[in-house]
């Protein structure tokens, strides 16, 4: 790394800020919440579940002694979201960084033949609580004139394949979302960064296919797909570059994969 972006990376190590990633409870939400807790950060880290939650938080607080909030509530919910974030105590109201993470894709079927309520829980959660869980951030972050909005986005929302219809939508609404952000928020200084990775070995493909872990392993059989900790790396980046620096958009996959459609796989 270049003598200016160590001095960079160092110096926000240094400067403890707080953190709010949602879906953090796994895969790429999960390894962000290390990658921030192991530089200093205070984090909120939110989920559906408690247990898990109260699991990571323990753990991150165990091994990097920072401070950790769980918050427990569906993204998809309003009231729920709202009436979380609204009541934040004065302690974490600062948030310098959220890092909207959670989504889901269901089901791999042509539009004839996909189930309507996995339609609409993919749209809920991709774009619907994208949105509600940035309305409610917003106010803290326009009253002190900064911070910085994380979009995790897909491939998907960039090119279109077959039997990937609405999350394929899903996704380029967020990249849409991502650029109208960006455009609105220029008066009160906040960064707005979409991050669209590819491929990436989590639980997002036995989500996809519904438990059946055989369609989830191969989908990644053949090449080396990226990690949930390449993604939180690349997300830290964005987050440590200096305040005048915002990257708006970012595309990245594994080195066999060339976009959302194009990979080369290994034989045998």
């Amino acid at each position: 790394m270049p003598a200016f972006f160590l001095h960079v990376y160092f110096v926000f190590c240094g400067m403890k800020k707080t953190i709010l990633i949602t879906g953090a409870s796994s895969g790429i939400g999960e390894a962000c919440a290390h990658a921030f807790a192991a530089a200093g950060h205070q984090i909120i880290i939110t989920a559906r579940r408690q247990d898990l939650l109260d699991a990571l938080a323990e753990k991150l607080e165990s091994a990097y002694h920072v401070k950790i909030l769980p918050l427990c509530f569906d993204v998809s919910k309003r009231e729920e979201v709202f009436n979380c974030l609204s009541k934040l105590p004065e302690a974490w109201q600062d948030i310098d960084i959220l890092i909207n993470n959670a989504g889901l894709a269901l089901g791999r079927d042509p539009f004839d033949k996909a189930s309507i309520d996995d339609w609409d829980t993919m749209m809920h959660t991709n774009v619907d609580g994208l949105l509600y869980v940035s309305r409610a951030v917003l106010p803290y972050m326009i009253s002190r004139k900064k911070g910085h909005i994380i979009n995790i986005g897909s491939i998907a929302g960039k090119q279109v394949y077959e039997n990937g219809n609405v999350y394929c939508a899903s996704k380029a609404a967020v990249d849409s979302i991502s650029q109208s952000m960006r455009i609105d928020l220029l008066p009160h200084g906040i960064k707005v960064t979409g991050i669209h990775p590819g491929a990436v070995e989590t639980n997002f493909s036995l989500v996809r296919f519904k438990g059946d872990a055989g369609k989830a392993s191969a989908a990644y059989q053949g090449y080396i797909p990226l990690s949930a900790k390449d993604v939180a790396d690349t997300v830290f980046y964005c987050a440590s570059l200096p305040g005048h620096v915002c990257i708006n958009d970012l595309t990245i996959t594994c080195l066999q994969q060339a976009d959302a459609i194009y990979f080369y796989k290994n034989q045998g």
